[in-house]
C-alpha cells in the first residue's frame, strides 16, 4: 500500500474545517509522518491509522504548527510498546528546540535522530532513498524526496523467445546471465526493462528557490504548500510562503504526476480559488487536500 493520508491542512492556526499540519506516507510496510502539528494523535484515530504504522518522523522546520504535535506522538509510542525503531529527521539548527519537544514526555527508547543539514539520510531499515534539500523560509526549513530504487520488469514474450523459464529466470535475475537451452548467452537486458522506481517529495513553508524545483522534479507525487493565492503573491514572498499558482507553476515543469496543494492559510474559508488557480497551470492530476483524506500515489508508469 502506497498512499498519503492527510491529517490536517492548516497553516499558522487551525479553523474548524482544518486541523493543523500532519501528513502520514504509507510505503509498503513504512509510514513516514511528517510535520505532525498539534492534535496528530486525535487526527491519526479519526483517519483510522496507528501511531504503531510510525517508522520516520519527519521535521521540515521547527514553527509550531509543525512540530507541537510531536510530543505527544512520542508518548504514544511509549504508551503503545512500539518494538521497532522510529528514525526522527529535523533539521539540524533545531536540535535544542527538538530535545525540549522530545524531554516532556516519557522517553521513547527506539528514537534515531537525524540532524538534517541536506543531503542523502540514512535510514537503517529503509528499502528507498531519503533525502533533505534546504528551501528559503524564515527559519531553517527542509523538503523531503522519497527515491524508489530502479527496478526489472521481466517480458514473458522475450522469456518464451529464448525458452526461459522456472528457476532459470530466477538465477538470471540473480547473476544477470545464464545460457539458454539452445545455448545462447541471455542477459538481463535481453529479456527484461527497466522498472522506474516511484518518487515523492514533500515541500512545506518556503518562498520559491532551487530547493522547491529540486524536490519536485519528476516525482509521481509533490505534497505542496499552497498558502496564499496568487492576489498575495507579495505577502507569500515576505513571509516565506508559495502561492496555489506557483505550486502549480513547479509542478507542470517539473513533470509531477500528482499535486496535492495544502497548508492553507486561515482567511481562506472556501478553496475553490486555490483549484481553479493552480488549474490555469497543471494539468495532471490535482488534489486540493482536505482533513483526513487518503491519496494515492500513482501507479508505475
Amino acid at each position: 500500500m502506497r498512499e498519503l493520508v492527510v491529517l490536517g491542512t492548516a497553516s499558522q492556526v487551525p479553523t474548524r474545517q482544518r486541523n493543523h499540519n500532519g501528513y502520514l506516507l504509507r510505503w509498503d510496510g513504512a509510514g513516514l509522518l511528517f510535520d505532525p502539528g498539534e492534535g496528530t494523535q486525535r487526527q491519526m484515530l479519526y483517519a483510522g491509522v496507528s501511531v504503531t504504522g510510525v517508522t520516520a518522523i519527519c521535521l521540515t522546520h521547527f514553527h509550531g504548527d509543525h512540530i507541537l504535535g510531536l510530543p505527544g506522538v512520542i508518548a504514544r509510542l511509549n504508551l503503545d510498546r512500539v518494538q521497532h525503531p522510529v528514525d526522527v529527521c529535523f533539521p539540524a539548527s533545531g536540535l535544542d528546540i527538538y530535545r525540549r519537544l522530545r524531554d516532556v514526555v516519557p522517553e521513547f527508547p527506539g528514537l534515531r535522530e537525524h540532524r538534517v543539514t541536506g543531503g542523502a539520510i540514512a535510514l537503517p531499515d529503509a528499502t528507498f532513498e531519503l533525502e533533505a534539500v534546504r528551501l528559503s523560509h524564515r527559519v531553517d526549513s527542509f523538503g523531503y524526496r522519497l527515491t524508489e530504487p530502479d527496478g526489472r520488469r521481466m517480458l514473458p514474450d522475450r522469456l518464451a523467445e529464448f525458452g526461459l523459464g522456472g528457476p532459470m529466470v530466477g538465477r538470471l535475475q540473480r547473476e544477470g546471465a545464464v545460457q539458454s537451452p539452445a545455448g545462447r548467452t541471455v542477459t538481463l537486458d535481453d529479456v527484461s526493462a527497466v522498472r522506474r522506481g516511484q518518487r515523492f517529495a514533500f515541500v512545506m513553508d518556503t518562498r520559491m528557490c532551487e530547493g522547491v524545483e529540486e524536490l519536485a522534479a519528476d516525482t509521481d507525487m509533490l505534497v505542496i504548500e499552497a498558502t496564499f493565492l496568487d492576489g498575495e503573491a507579495d505577502l507569500a514572498r515576505d513571509f516565506g510562503h508559495l502561492t496555489a499558482a506557483q505550486a502549480a507553476q513547479v509542478a507542470q515543469e517539473a513533470g509531477v504526476r500528482t499535486l496535492v496543494l495544502t497548508h492553507f492559510s486561515q482567511r481562506y474559508a472556501d478553496l475553490e480559488g486555490h483549484r481553479v488557480e493552480a488549474r490555469k497551470h497543471f494539468d495532471g492530476e490535482l488534489v486540493v487536500a482536505e482533513d483526513l483524506m487518503r491519496v494515492p500515489v500513482p501507479t508505475r508508469r
